[in-house]
């Protein structure tokens, strides 16, 4: 080997050990750093906390949503969805938009009332004499529910049936035709056969033309409208399905207070809390200005708080008001229940971004990626 080929070997060796010193100080230089990342933890997430609180903490933009929210909820509490003044009977019928003026006038053959008779005769499954406890074992709401024709979904079937056909069928799903008696009233004429009650209805909307599903719509129509006339009385309607179970059991209940006015009034209040934190929801996100994805999740934790803030101040007033008048009607159970919900899959919402923010942001730390 000569002078000149052992000089280039002795050099090439200098630069390899004097790269692989540098590299062992930068290995030494980035132990150091990460031991006091790692030291100093309690600190960095301290300060990451921070961060994520000043982060999605309200601004004054935000406190106008917020502000607009609770006036929305508390406005609608009270303007649009109160429990509603039960009525008497006849003036909730009178009170029903599409209620006309009724008398028992029956002529007709079985199953075969005609367009004019449906129309001007009350509803059959409203009689009562001559039932010979066919119609017992009620309770309190006695004949609504042991008449199927007032259950709310089981009577869109069977009550739209028995007006298209003037009969009556139970709890039991027995049948009876009804007719008017002397006194021009109806009453329970004879037994009919439940099987015939739905045939005859499928015939008149199948196979007799227009004529045919004009008493069937019609038959819908007084169905509804009836419906929706005893839903609002003092003892409204049972919840639905139960009566077809234990008609005793459905009275029981909605003595209780669980019948169809209160439930209709408890599922309107809180469909409308949910529309109006959705409507807020939507408006407040089109107000975030980033597309990256950690950005827009510490925005939405900004509505998310909007929202639960504002259910929370409006059922907690809410409260305070039904508590200070004792008026049961001003009571938001809907509302309420949307507030405790919010308050639940909100909260773990946040909590969950607020741990990808710090523990995400941490590990950038200790990887030597995170920008402030």
């Amino acid at each position: 080997m000569n002078s000149d080929d052992f000089l280039k070997k002795k050099a090439k060796l200098d630069e390899s050990l004097g790269k692989t010193f540098e590299d062992l100080e930068k290995g030494y230089n980035e132990t150091v750093r990460v031991r006091n990342i790692v030291d100093n933890t309690r600190g960095i997430l301290d300060n990451l906390d921070n961060q994520f609180c000043q982060k999605t903490g309200l601004t004054k933009a935000d406190m106008v949503f917020l502000f607009t929210a609770i006036g929305l909820q508390i406005s609608r509490q009270y303007l649009l969805t109160k429990f509603p003044q039960r009525l008497d009977d006849q003036t909730a019928a009178n009170n029903t938009l599409g209620h006309e003026k009724e008398k028992s006038n029956r002529l007709h053959r079985y199953y075969q009332p005609s367009l004019d008779e449906i129309i001007t005769n009350p509803v059959p499954f409203d009689a009562n004499i001559g039932a010979n406890g066919a119609l017992s074992g009620g309770g309190k709401l006695g004949h609504r529910v042991t008449a199927i024709g007032h259950d709310p979904i089981l009577g869109l079937i069977f009550g739209t049936a028995n007006i298209a056909t003037s009969t009556l069928t139970t709890a039991i799903f027995k049948s009876y035709h009804i007719s008017t008696n002397e006194k021009k009233r109806d009453y329970f004429k004879s037994k009919a056969s439940t099987k015939l009650v739905l045939s005859h209805t499928l015939d008149k909307l199948i196979h007799q033309g227009i004529e045919g599903k004009t008493i069937i719509a019609t038959s819908i129509m007084k169905e509804i409208t009836h419906l929706k006339s005893d839903v609002n009385t003092k003892h409204s309607l049972p919840l639905p399905g139960i009566s077809a179970i234990n008609p005793k059991m459905a009275s029981k209940i909605a003595s209780y207070g669980f019948d169809m006015s209160n439930l209709s009034t408890v599922v309107k209040q809180s469909t409308y809390s949910i529309l109006i934190n959705s409507m807020i929801a939507m408006i407040h996100r089109m107000f975030c200005e980033s597309d990256k994805e950690i950005d827009i999740k510490l925005h939405e934790v900004r509505t998310r708080k909007i929202i639960s803030y504002s259910n929370l101040i409006a059922s907690s007033s809410n409260i305070a008001v039904v508590a200070a008048t004792q008026n049961m009607e001003f009571l938001d159970l809907g509302g309420l229940a949307v507030t405790i919900y919010r308050l639940i899959t909100d909260r773990k919402f946040i909590r969950d971004v607020k741990e990808e923010f710090i523990f995400g942001a941490y590990k950038n730390i200790v990887m030597g990626d995170y920008l402030i």
